[in-house]
């Protein structure tokens, strides 16, 4: 004799046969068959057709309406709305979650990151300092008040005592005499 006839044959005599459905059984089944496909129709909308996500808030969804199952009226004409109500609020939680964690990545992708080259922009502001040298003394202030020190035309004209004519001037020739000061230590403009 098999050591397992006792699971795979009837009961033995005395025991209790199958337990009989709870009436919150019978409730989340009738619940599921009723509303779980359109529910999952409405949550894919609600997810952009991501079809785990659906699922797992329609699970969700059923999961607590199980768990509220004492509290649902199953005379109600109809537990839809709620439902729904339950659903798009799991949706909306999950969404707000997303936005207030930033997304996980593994370190690989940290490594394919290029590093800040510091050494590149200290060679970079040595060269345009050396360059500006190039430049007359007019148009190296122009330049300074207006790019460097992020002024207007019109303050920049105020600083220097100029009219504002001409700052814009010099700052015009400045920029060509610089280009031209870079362009002679190689570096170009595109």
């Amino acid at each position: 004799m098999r050591q397992d006839a006792a699971v795979d044959g009837p009961p033995p005599s005395g025991s209790p046969g199958p337990a009989e459905p709870v009436p919150e059984e019978e409730l989340m089944r009738a619940l599921y068959r009723e509303h779980a496909g359109a529910l999952f129709a409405y949550v894919l909308k609600l997810v952009a057709g991501d079809r785990y996500l659906a699922e797992d808030v329609v699970q969700e969804t059923l999961l607590r309406a199980w768990k509220s199952a004492s509290r649902l009226d199953p005379a109600a004409r109809s537990l839809r709305p709620w439902l729904v109500t339950v659903a798009r609020r799991i949706v909306i939680d999950g969404h707000r979650s997303r936005q207030a964690r930033p997304q996980e990545t593994s370190p690989a992708a940290l490594e394919q990151l290029p590093a800040r080259d510091e050494l590149d922009r200290s060679l970079r502001l040595m060269t345009i300092s050396d360059a500006l040298q190039d430049l007359s003394a007019a148009h190296r202030e122009a330049l300074v008040e207006t790019y460097f020190r992020g002024r207007t035309v019109n303050e920049a004209a105020e600083e220097l005592g100029l009219p504002a004519g001409t700052v814009r001037s010099r700052v015009f020739y400045a920029l060509r005499a610089l280009r031209n000061a870079l362009e002679e230590r190689g570096v170009t403009t595109s």
